[in-house]
């Protein structure tokens, strides 16, 4: 997935969206994936790949599957922008909410960009993703509340483990991560990704 980053600056004023105003961009641009980093940056994404897809796609089943068997929250896919507490709009390739934790949120809030930080996010590195600026998403994430996230690099086959107040580790692949007391119960099996 190709990035392009926009900061909001005009001559030397920089621009800043209400929360509003970002929902309505996002609203009148269906066809564009857009992001906004906590400092208030614009980012465009291209879609991903095939290959790419088929990987979000089988992380976020797993996900599903062990949520539908714990009816412990709720599972989102890519599509889905948070509202991040630390100023971030954020589309994680999966994620997670704990059940009471959501069903705190009012309906319009659920119905729009949810105010919430998920509990678990999936994050998977295309070929065209800048390794720094996901390592950067990511630990936007843990500043946000998010409790447990996974970043896979296929390029180096390799999954990075973010833990809140923790050192993120690096594994190499193949490997088999748990959801810890985040997702308990949850287990995925990751083998290599194609060459």
């Amino acid at each position: 997935m190709v990035s392009l980053t926009l900061p909001l600056v005009l001559e030397t004023t920089e621009v800043h969206l209400t929360d509003e105003q970002f929902y309505q961009l996002c609203r009148s641009n269906p066809d564009l994936s857009i992001e906004r980093s906590a400092k208030g940056a614009l980012i465009v994404m291209s879609p991903v790949g095939g290959e790419g897809g088929s990987y979000e796609s089988e992380f976020g089943i797993d996900l599903g599957i062990w949520n539908r068997q714990s009816q412990l929250g709720k599972t989102f896919s890519s599509s889905t922008l948070f509202k991040l507490p630390n100023g971030g709009d954020r589309s994680p390739d999966a994620a997670w909410v704990e059940l009471s934790r959501w069903q705190a949120l009012t309906l319009e809030q659920r119905r729009k960009f949810p105010p919430i930080a998920p509990d678990f996010v999936i994050e998977l590195r295309s070929p065209a993703d800048d390794l720094e600026l996901l390592h950067s998403k990511m630990l936007e994430y843990m500043d946000a509340g998010v409790r447990l996230g996974w970043m896979f690099n296929p390029q180096d086959q390799q999954v990075e483990i973010y833990r809140q107040g923790q050192p993120n580790e690096v594994r190499q692949l193949p490997t088999e991560l748990s959801g810890e007391v985040v997702l308990p119960g949850f287990v995925l099996s990751v083998n290599r990704f194609e060459d």
